[in-house]
């Protein structure tokens, strides 16, 4: 944005305004998309989100009701050093208006779309919700579960289960060997993906009371298949808009949490039986695919629940198609890359070289063990 050097006098009744956005207005702390830094804004009364530049985000977020337009634009001059003309508060003002966001302008209507019944799509593939209100569903369990979702509780778990992964990472050739023969053995295959199934619907609730543990939202818990494959999901939103890194890390890290919390009361049972005992066996394959279950969804590759976590640790946002297109430029246009931040840089050739190297490293280990467990 630019303007004129000086306010101009038939501005001043336009200037004299003290415009407020209306309450429960999300902004998003500032994200790298792309060579460009920008905020998300969202009316949670079923508007879409929409990003704005640096400079848009500055003024808007001044719009309290409290400061006048003219001492926001003093602001915005000590900032940026150039003032803004009449025309280019019309402009924002008018795009404020029309989306809704402004107090005392009717909220913008919602799109008509037909109205969703619980089920929908094939029965090939498709989703089902399970409840009628997510949000309060999620609200019932975060009240039950808020006495343990503190740090004395919590970090005490935490110990327990790096505990739990190192001494299973101690006993990996036993567990692996027992894995194999609980492949052989389909009635006990079937239990033990039965109960990784129930793991994974703990996984989605996790998302949606850590989201209301921290006050996002949760807008629809149920069931999406691709036969034959059908698991449980929670749609959690407006998480961008919490107020912390760490909030924002814990909501999509809650899942894998909540998958090696339920993997404990089995490892003690695997504990306190001999050697040989079938059924240590069959605890064995639970918890050697459970942890590689639980692990795995940390990997910071898409669309895994640790690449989510990366890029709110970095506040980036579509990381992978991101970086893809900057190596693209970089090799294909190299002065176009140039054009980037150095931070935008570092960012995504890091992630690039990183993932690609992250993901040979897995095939290779995937391979090893497939051939070490064929030969033994």
């Amino acid at each position: 944005m630019s303007g004129n050097p000086a306010r101009p006098a038939d501005s001043a009744g336009l200037l004299s305004h003290r415009p407020a956005l209306r309450p429960g207005i999300l902004l998003s702390p500032a994200l790298l998309h792309g060579p460009a830094t920008v905020h998300l804004i969202k009316d949670p009364d079923g508007g879409a989100a929409f990003e704005v530049g640096v400079k848009e985000y500055f003024l808007i977020a001044r719009l309290d009701g409290a400061r006048s337009l003219a001492e926001i634009g003093d602001e915005y001059a000590d900032a940026f050093g150039k003032r803004l003309a009449e025309p280019h508060w019309r402009q924002l003002l008018q795009l404020l208006g029309a989306r809704g966001l402004l107090a005392g302008a009717p909220p913008r209507p919602a799109p008509d779309t037909p109205a969703a019944g619980p089920f929908n799509g094939t029965l090939l593939r498709g989703t089902m919700r399970l409840v009628a209100d997510a949000d309060a569903t999620t609200g019932r369990l975060h009240r039950l579960l808020h006495p343990a979702l503190r740090a004395p509780v919590l970090l005490p778990l935490a110990a327990l289960m790096a505990a739990m992964e190192i001494l299973l990472a101690s006993a990996l050739p036993r567990l692996a060997d027992d894995t194999w023969w609980l492949f052989h053995q389909p009635v006990a295959l079937v239990a033990v993906f039965t109960l990784l199934w129930l793991s994974t619907a703990l996984h989605e609730l996790a998302h949606g009371i850590a989201a209301r543990h921290y006050g996002g939202t949760v807008s629809e818990i149920g069931l999406r298949w691709r036969l034959p494959m059908a698991v449980m999901y929670c749609t959690v939103d407006n998480y961008r808009y919490l107020r912390t890194r760490w909030h924002q890390c814990a909501v999509a890290g809650a899942g894998a949490f909540a998958n090696l919390l339920f993997l404990l009361p089995f490892l003690a049972w695997w504990a306190a039986l001999p050697d040989g005992d079938p059924t240590r066996r069959f605890l064995s394959g639970l918890l050697l695919l459970g942890s590689a279950q639980s692990l795995v969804n940390l990997l910071p590759l898409p669309p895994l629940d640790g690449y989510t976590m990366l890029g709110h640790a970095l506040r980036v946002s579509h990381l992978a198609p991101e970086s893809g297109r900057y190596l693209r430029l970089r090799l294909n246009d190299r002065q176009a890359a140039a054009a980037y931040p150095r931070r935008a840089r570092a960012l995504y050739l890091g992630y690039a070289v990183g993932s690609a190297l992250l993901v040979v490293l897995l095939l290779a280990a995937l391979a090893t063990g497939l051939y070490f467990q064929l030969v033994h």
